[in-house]
């Protein structure tokens, strides 16, 4: 039966605002533990409410806009109506910022659970289960004792009540720290500081070439950053990058060679601080994705556009034959490197290495000195590639 989620969204933080609605990531905190559960596989997701201000209201709209239903319940028995009978019900507390994998990580819970921390002076703040353990703010319950709990409800404490009753059920327990992560419980938005740099850093996934793991990773960090703020989604940059790639392509076929290669060195970061705004929303983008996979295309496009202008205005037919070859040899590179170890296809032949190798050829202005380049970079490339596949085979 699919899990349900209900987060608690009514205490309040130090400045007498809604702990639910401190900073975090360029969004609030709801909307980020809303993301966790979503990522996780829950719906509904029903946030229990006292009072709707407008900036919940907002963060509510921002998630209904990607596609995430959210309910707020400012009464209880609306909250209960909310899940089928029997179904399992993440529980996320209010002001808690729990870790992406933690909160997966319990949804995957067959029976009642509760994630703990220890009851030290670290945890303090945490709700305290028994002498040795804290509640780490994420569990599982069942929607039975949802409904028991709602109707013996006399105050407006339904997460503890509901918490104790679990415990008292047998519901079982494991630290938090012994799988994905600790949660973090906030009263204040200076405690969300170090967790969202952990965030934007861990955002940062594998890196595939030179390029992207030396060069652009400062740019990243900062576009990442500005942008996170704002409503941009990361299905934009990427349209963005094949825009630019295209634009650069015609700008090749009529000669504008500088303002073509200015276009693809800006193209080349955007795909990556897509990927990076995605996980930040937990919505990472689909690898199947049709803009995001016409990026390699695009490029090669590019390339043979150097090679019909150098054609047509000084060396002949052999620079589209080169670039052509140049191509043919990166997409055979690119089909059949997966039997390369991890970060063992680092050096070779990419859309962003390439377009990096360009500059010192385009400011000598000899770019057919560097079809040249691209094509023996491609090539060798390819023979490496092949060389450790058959030699993994034997």
């Amino acid at each position: 039966m699919a899990i349900g989620a209900l987060i608690g969204a009514y205490q309040e933080d130090d400045s007498g605002g809604l702990r639910a609605l401190l900073p975090l990531a360029g969004r609030t905190l709801v909307e980020y533990q809303v993301r966790c559960a979503s990522a996780a596989g829950a719906a509904p997701i029903v946030v229990v409410v006292e009072r709707v201000p407008q900036a919940l209201q907002d963060a509510f709209e921002r998630l209904r806009l990607d596609g995430i239903g959210v309910f707020p319940a400012s009464d209880v028995n609306d909250a209960v109506s909310r899940f089928e009978a029997g179904s399992p019900i993440l529980l996320i507390g209010d002001g808690i910022a729990p870790p992406a994998g933690l909160v997966a990580e319990i949804a995957q819970e067959a029976e009642p659970a509760v994630a703990t921390v220890p009851d030290d002076e670290r945890h303090e703040l945490f709700e305290r289960i028994d002498g040795s353990t804290r509640w780490a703010g994420v569990a599982v319950v069942d929607a039975r004792l949802l409904g028991s709990t709602a109707a013996m409800l006399g105050d407006w404490d339904l997460q503890s009540t509901l918490l104790r009753r679990a415990i008292q059920d047998g519901a079982r327990r494991f630290a938090a720290s012994d799988g994905a992560g600790e949660p973090l419980l906030v009263e204040t938005a200076d405690q969300l500081a170090d967790f969202q740099r952990h965030l934007i850093h861990s955002s940062r996934g594998p890196r595939d070439d030179w390029v992207s793991r030396y060069l652009l990773p400062k740019i990243e960090d900062l576009a990442t950053e500005q942008l996170m703020e704002t409503p941009v989604r990361p299905g934009w940059l990427i349209w963005a990058a094949l825009a630019l790639t295209i634009g650069a392509a015609i700008c090749f076929t009529r000669g504008w060679l500088g303002a073509g290669l200015a276009l693809l060195i800006l193209s080349a970061p955007l795909d990556l601080i897509a990927a990076r705004l995605a996980t930040l929303r937990l919505k990472p983008l689909s690898q199947r994705m049709w803009s995001r996979l016409a990026l390699w295309p695009a490029g090669g496009f590019a390339l043979l556009a150097i090679g019909l202008w150098e054609m047509r205005h000084g060396t002949g037919w052999g620079a589209l034959v080169t670039a052509a070859a140049a191509s043919a040899f990166a997409e055979a590179t690119r089909n059949e490197n997966a039997a390369m170890p991890a970060g063992g296809d680092l050096w070779l032949f990419s859309r962003r290495n390439a377009i990096v190798l360009a500059i010192p050829f385009a400011l000598g202005g000899v770019w057919t000195a560097y079809l040249l380049a691209a094509l023996l970079y491609a090539a060798l490339s390819f023979f490496i590639v092949q060389r450790v596949r058959h030699a993994t085979s034997s």
